[in-house]
């Protein structure tokens, strides 16, 4: 969110608040030189010319500067009044100045409005992609926001497109007084040792007020703590790790999302309860990082729970973030004595397929259960590509309802994006996005034209009850940063359509 203060450079940070500056004129009620001492003053002054004396031409000589400076003043009255016209012309014609890019110059509004707010995240794109600065893409030349392969996935630009259909029809509306909101973007790679710059860029060069939906655990390692130590808030981050999720929760930190704890935990007592497993019988694929560590330690958590309390060995296999090598884990899976019948993929969607391609032809029955950050749409494309027998029957967790269903917010969230973005195809992490930024511009709302960190923390800590046509309602306070806590089934058909499945 571009800090109001970008525009108005004498009113200062509204984080930071200065005091105001005052300035005292010197030459303020001095006396007006008499003519001597103005004859004295000019050192190229004539003196030795005679002066005029008579009235005649005292009179003549003081007509001409005098008409000189009525036409001065005449003309330069016509041009501003033209200029002023022109300038208010184009205010009440567009309401609002507009920003068309990152780097535009922006323009200063005549009436006392703030600036346009600027939200801003930190992208994190395949490395292997071939644009990705400012506003990065992976798969094409279109500005992209995150790797939606869950946790870095092909549909790097759905995500987006989310926050920029929320923003478009919250701009459309005029909620905001006259400002408009603008999503600012900067690309980490999906490498926390980038991560950094990235957020650097962002808040110090762009100048931006706060970051919605940064991407990824391992990079929110690093983004989480610079947000914090500049008081900026941090809202719906696209992961649900344990370190955005503290118990009492971070000031400036809040999430939209089920943590991937809660989703871990709701996808084994599934397998146990509905599937009638045991829990020795379920594996764990992870990535080798925050993201792999936080599913891990859900499943662990649930597993304990449901052995009452009794710590149960879980075979958990690994494989490196930024890479489909899932050689290591498919020997361990083999080497096991005790028969494994389900797997949590705790992984991306394309070392996920991978691992079910070189598994499922041994392993005909397995249950492949995955958690949101695989990337819903990736997976299905990933799987779709081997065939129906690799795409029938797998899992999926969800953190909103099914976009193909019937839930009001469903329903609104396509018709916005057929509207801004005809042509797109609804997706589950561009609608969790459009509800991530939902929740945000409702506190944006409340917190009225007075905007500052400060008040838009308040304000979101005092939201009840807000009901967005989710089912669960929204209610943020100083104990709670975290918006829904909710999750839902879904499961692939042959085809690769995804169908809603009860998970308790």
């Amino acid at each position: 969110m571009r800090r109001p203060s970008e525009q108005f450079r004498d009113r200062g940070d509204p984080r930071h608040p200065s005091e105001s500056e005052t300035s005292a004129n010197p030459f303020r009620g001095a006396p007006w030189p008499t003519e001597p001492e103005r004859m004295t003053a000019d050192a190229f002054a004539p003196h030795d010319v005679p002066r005029p004396t008579s009235p005649g031409m005292r009179r003549t000589f003081g007509l001409l500067p005098l008409l000189g400076v009525v036409l001065l003043v005449g003309a330069v009255s016509a041009y501003a009044g033209m200029t002023f016209i022109a300038r208010w012309t184009a205010v009440a014609t567009k309401g609002t100045p507009t920003e068309t890019s990152a780097t535009d110059t922006r323009s200063v509004p005549l009436q006392p409005l703030a600036a346009p707010p600027e939200i801003a995240a930190p992208l994190s794109v395949p490395s292997s992609s071939a644009i990705g600065i400012t506003t990065a893409a992976a798969q094409s030349p279109s500005p992209a926001f995150r790797a939606d392969n869950g946790e870095k996935s092909n549909g790097v630009r759905t995500a987006k497109l989310g926050i920029e259909t929320a923003f478009a029809a919250a701009n459309e509306s005029g909620r905001f007084g006259g400002r408009q909101l603008k999503l600012v973007t900067a690309d980490d790679g999906y490498e926390p040792t980038r991560t950094l710059n990235a957020m650097k860029e962002l808040y110090e060069k762009e100048q931006v007020f706060g970051f919605v939906d940064n991407y990824g655990s391992p990079t929110a390692l690093i983004s989480l703590p610079y947000a914090l130590e500049h008081h900026a808030i941090y809202f719906g981050a696209f992961t649900g790790a344990n370190s955005l999720r503290h118990d009492p929760p971070d000031r400036y930190v809040f999430n939209y999302r089920a943590g991937y704890a809660e989703e871990a935990d709701a996808v084994v007592r599934y397998l146990v309860k509905v599937r009638r497993l045991r829990p020795e019988d379920i594996a764990v694929l992870t990535q080798q990082d925050a993201y792999g560590d936080a599913g891990m330690d859900g499943v662990t958590k649930a597993v304990r729970t449901l052995r009452g309390g009794n710590a149960v060995p879980i075979l958990r296999m690994t494989y490196s973030r930024n890479t489909v090598n899932v050689d290591d884990a498919v020997a361990l899976l083999r080497r096991q004595k005790t028969p494994i019948k389900a797997v949590v993929l705790v992984a991306t969607f394309r070392p996920a397929a991978k691992f079910i391609e070189k598994t499922r032809d041994a392993y005909p029955d397995m249950i492949y259960a995955a958690i949101s950050g695989v990337g819903s749409t990736g997976l299905a494309d990933e799987l779709k590509l081997l065939g129906p027998r690799y795409v029938d029957g797998v899992i999926v967790t969800q953190v909103v309802p099914s976009v193909d269903g019937y839930a009001s917010v469903s329903l609104r969230y396509k018709k916005a994006l057929a509207q801004y973005f005809p042509g797109e195809a609804p997706d589950y992490t561009s609608l969790e996005s459009y509800l991530t930024a939902n929740v945000l511009i409702e506190g944006l709302r409340r917190a009225g034209p007075q905007l500052d960190t400060e008040t838009l923390v308040d304000t979101l800590e005092s939201m009840r009850d807000f009901d967005m046509g989710l089912g669960p309602r929204i209610s943020f306070g100083p104990g709670e940063h975290q918006a829904v806590h909710k999750i839902w089934g879904t499961q692939l058909d042959p085809s690769g359509q995804y169908h809603a499945i009860d998970l308790e």
